[in-house]
């Protein structure tokens, strides 16, 4: 953001939806908002549980309403989104093995469930729609990605619904969240806490990281800079899977005073169905169309006349996270996990 006034204004009394809001994208957001002062923040979900424990981690506040809800019910939306001025749309089914297997819920969930969303928001007539999307959607090999695709494409088109609205439409994509619920991290974790082998599909693979609170940070600044249709990218470090479940691995044997020679070995798994072995941020076909902001990428309909070096949207060929900031990040981590479970 620019300065502080400008995101204040944005947000300052604003009523706020956040779809998939108890999920780890979500309680970032809500952590993000609330420094903003806005009317009111609805969090809606399909899982009681996570209510509960979405509370206990954000605490209670006046301007928290929990919303039961499923996307896939369009008329529970539309009671949802009333009176509502920015939508943050998280709600998703994300993994990528999960989707394979349930292909027909997958696409119920990401692809009608944002269509429901939308047009919502459009009948509401909101002023800011923001989808969060994944680095899965670009050159999709998998249920998940094709999914999330369809679901880009329908944010980037909203507005041809929108006849005399205002609302503005941007997709904001992201590579892995590191430590959000599901992820790697939390995997790897796990599996070092139960001395069992950290499992790693093939050595060479390679993810996009980033952090949760860059993560809530730049979909704030984009809901904030978005003019229409455009798709956000942050410039994101990759990481060899290896090396960050050595990094793990490293950093809680020192949090925890574990001797490194007690805690468990990497073990080569297979590949699960639709995964691959390197993420791309952005597609062949969106390269003429992409713009560098700086500190991220931006996908427009204009065409970018100048040369943008194609390396840096592969995990493969994209700078690597130094070792110092990548153990930082883990650290952090896994001190946030120790208070809050």
């Amino acid at each position: 953001m620019k300065n502080k006034t400008d995101g204040l204004n944005e947000f300052r009394g604003k009523n706020i939806l956040i779809t998939g809001g108890t999920g780890s994208i979500g309680i970032g957001l809500i952590r993000e908002i609330i420094k903003y002062k806005p009317r009111a923040i609805r969090i809606f979900t399909n899982d009681e549980n996570s209510i509960f424990e979405t509370r206990r981690i954000v605490g209670d506040n006046s301007i928290f309403t929990f919303m039961m809800g499923d996307v896939r019910d369009r008329d529970r939306l539309n009671l949802a989104i009333r009176n509502v001025d920015i939508v943050f749309h998280a709600a998703a089914m994300k993994h990528v093995d999960i989707c394979e297997q349930n292909p027909f819920d997958a696409v119920k969930t990401n692809v009608i469930g944002t269509s429901n969303i939308l047009e919502a928001a459009l009948l509401e007539d909101v002023s800011k729609f923001i989808l969060i999307s994944t680095d899965k959607a670009t050159n999709p090999t998998s249920t998940l990605g094709a999914s999330k695709l369809l679901a880009e494409r329908l944010t980037a088109k909203a507005s041809s619904y929108r006849g005399s609205g205002k609302t503005t439409f941007a997709i904001v994509r992201f590579g892995n969240v590191i430590g959000s619920r599901g992820s790697v991290f939390q995997i790897f974790l796990e599996q070092i806490r139960k001395g069992m082998p950290i499992t790693v599909t093939d050595k060479r693979m390679t993810r996009f990281i980033m952090s949760i609170p860059e993560a809530a940070s730049l979909i704030l600044k984009i809901t904030h800079i978005a003019k229409d249709g455009e798709i956000f990218i942050l410039k994101m470090p990759s990481v060899r899977i290896t090396e960050l479940a050595r990094g793990i691995s490293h950093v809680y044997s020192k949090l925890y005073n574990v001797n490194t020679t007690k805690l468990p070995p990497i073990k080569i798994s297979t590949a699960r169905e639709g995964e691959r072995f390197h993420e791309y941020l952005i597609s062949p076909g969106e390269i003429p169309f992409c713009h560098d902001l700086g500190n991220m990428y931006k996908i427009s309909r204009d065409t970018n006349k100048k040369k943008i070096s194609v390396e840096a949207f592969s995990s493969e060929t994209a700078p690597k996270i130094p070792q110092e900031k990548l153990h930082k990040v883990i650290s952090e981590l896994m001190e946030g996990f120790s208070h809050q479970y």
